[in-house]
């Protein structure tokens, strides 16, 4: 079992920063991909920023130079800066892992945090 809790969203202008961050609890030994998602009003849910277990990072192409995801193995937290908000980016960003628990992989999910970008 992991739990993940999230903080740090909020009410940022466009061309503002904000960090997010998040905290996986429980049997972490296992996981493997490590990140963030997001699902804006009447879209469906996306990547935003990955780690998986071998350091390897995979960003949307939307937020590539903008976004930097950070991952701690010794505190099992993740970490999203943004910098340069554009009103697109307004969403519920949610952190996300996977782990493998006994013999299958399974998804785990954050409660989502609100983002806000005003022009």
């Amino acid at each position: 079992q992991v739990q993940l809790v999230e903080s740090g969203g909020g009410l940022v202008q466009a061309g503002g920063s904000l960090r997010l961050s998040c905290a996986a609890s429980g049997s972490t030994f296992s996981i493997n991909v490590f990140g963030w998602y997001r699902q804006a009003p009447g879209k469906q849910r996306e990547l935003v920023a990955t780690v998986n277990s071998s350091g390897y990072i995979n960003y949307a192409d939307s937020v590539k130079g903008r976004f930097t995801v950070s991952r701690d193995n010794a505190a099992n937290t993740v970490s999203l800066q943004m910098n340069s908000l554009k009103t697109e980016d307004t969403a519920v960003y949610y952190c996300y892992t996977n782990s493998w628990v006994r013999v299958r992989w399974r998804d785990y999910w954050g409660q989502g945090t609100q983002v806000t970008v005003s022009s």
